[in-house]
């Protein structure tokens, strides 16, 4: 099993601020922002480290020399219109983009600036939703009906094939009735099957606000809509503001809190996206610290022990013999290894045990 990296792609029609949010959370990014549609072409990749302030703590704890977070890896990709799906603007290829990752942040313009120009003419959230919504259904829906063909041929001498062909024949009929693929119920073999097509509306979505820096404590009439159109697809809502983003990388550290506090915030807008993230794909963190490094780890929820040791190494799951495992609240409050042992909060965990969030692990295994 591989280690684990989040990769989400930034979305959302030109102007909305996408390209901005970019530049402010992936540290070094060199995404251009400009106030004319288009302005990204190539996607730009960044990779942004997990903030966590527990890792301090543990680092503090173990003497590490040094911290090694969690990533998560971003992309930003052009600015999508209506027609992408038949190749307007840069149509197909920012499609294609999309497909790769595994989760969409789909940016929603929520915020009045004259001086920022919107390709519709106006302020809409459910509007420009709609627009991307359905580029994606038909871009889809054009995608599953070319599989399905080939699919019903491949069906007469694979047998494999017609798992394929039932889940598109339950696809490909929702995506005809404008209903995204993440709406449809599959097997979890039918599921496993079209995964390699990368159905766009099958991908989890949250809905990333774009307010001005004086709504983003309390939010205003364009995140309510933006709020009303995430219950109906069953999707989360995350209020950012890119140009708060962009002013906290001019602020040292310490100040940074400071300024959030005044906007009555207590976190920026890369640990909220985050956070949400990991909670729609079912990701958590556990830790391994020591006298060399302090580092995360990103594990799906369920993972057993072994499985989890496998992250870092398929070696620790052949071997796995057992895991010493105690929570970063109890480490926390005990200050240190040695008292969490004394205390009797280390435990001893074996093969079935169910990695929870924050544990602090040590595994013990046959090479």
């Amino acid at each position: 099993m591989l280690y684990l990296m989040l990769r989400a792609g930034n979305v959302g029609l030109p102007n909305v601020g996408k390209s901005t949010l970019f530049n402010a959370i992936v540290e070094n990014s060199k995404a251009q922002a400009a106030n004319f549609p288009f302005c990204t072409i190539e996607p730009n990749v960044g990779i942004v480290d997990v903030p966590d302030a527990r890792m301090a703590r543990l680092a503090e704890i173990a003497s590490s020399e040094r911290i090694l977070p969690a990533r998560v890896e971003i992309v930003d990709i052009a600015g999508l219109v209506k027609g992408a799906s038949q190749g307007e603007g840069l149509g197909n290829q920012f499609l294609a983009n999309i497909r790769e990752v595994d989760a969409i942040i789909h940016v929603v313009r929520c915020f009045e600036n004259d001086d920022i120009i919107h390709v519709a003419g106006s302020i809409d959230p459910a509007r420009d939703i709609e627009i991307i919504n359905i580029e994606l259904m038909l871009s889809d829906m054009a995608q599953g009906e070319r599989r399905l063909e080939r699919a019903r041929k491949e069906a007469r001498t694979k047998k494999e094939a017609q798992v394929e062909v039932e889940a598109l024949e339950k696809l490909v009929p929702a995506l005809q009735e404008g209903r995204p693929a993440r709406s449809v119920t599959l097997t979890e073999d039918e599921d496993k099957a079209i995964r390699p097509l990368g159905l766009l509306t099958r991908k989890p979505v949250i809905f990333a606000a774009n307010v001005s820096e004086h709504d983003l404590a309390t939010g205003n009439k364009y995140v309510d809509v933006v709020r009303e159109v995430a219950k109906t697809e069953g999707a989360q809502v995350v209020v950012i503001s890119a140009q708060v983003e962009a002013e906290l990388l001019e602020l040292p550290e310490e100040d940074r809190k400071e300024y959030l506090a005044s906007l009555g915030v207590s976190e920026g807008g890369l640990q909220s996206l985050i956070r949400a993230t990991y909670m729609l794909l079912g990701l958590q963190t556990y830790f391994t610290c020591g006298p060399k490094e302090t580092r995360a780890w990103t594990v799906l929820r369920g993972m057993t022990a072994p499985q989890a040791a496998g992250v870092i190494h398929s070696d620790f799951e052949r071997g796995f013999i057992r895991a010493e495992t105690v929570s970063y609240k109890d480490l926390d409050e005990t200050s240190s290894m040695a008292n969490a042992k004394a205390k009797g909060l280390v435990r001893s965990e074996g093969k079935e045990y169910v990695v929870q969030e924050g544990d602090v692990m040590h595994f013990l295994f046959n090479v």
